[in-house]
């Protein structure tokens, strides 16, 4: 079984920045697409940013420019940095990983308030 540890949410005032970290059990997701997804209140989850195993990247829209995805697979490991926070940016952010299968964490709640 894969498990998916987020970390790094957080409440923050808007143009603040956060780091979300996301582990994974699994030792070998060096070749596969990880990503992270968002869920605001209301809303359909939708996807933020992902970067494949070999580091190409994709964003939403609404975050180019200010968020910045990365991975670390000697750690199994990817990240989601994130500047100039909006409060449109309010949600429980998921890290994601596609193995066939698309695997889950459990969510971290990112609050920007205004």
């Amino acid at each position: 079984q894969v498990q998916l540890v987020e970390s790094g949410g957080g409440l923050v005032q808007a143009g603040g920045s956060l780091n979300l970290s996301c582990a994974t059990s699994r030792r070998d997701v060096s070749i596969y697409t990880m990503g992270w997804y968002r869920q605001a209140p209301g809303a359909q989850r939708e996807l933020v940013a992902d970067i494949t195993g070999g580091g190409t990247t994709n964003y939403a829209d609404s975050v180019k420019g200010r968020f910045t995805i990365s991975r670390d697979n000697a750690k199994n490991t990817v990240y989601l940095r994130m500047n100039s926070l909006k409060p449109e940016d309010t949600a429980v952010y998921y890290c994601n990983l596609r193995m066939g299968f698309n695997f889950w964490g459990q969510g971290t709640q990112v609050t920007v308030s205004s």
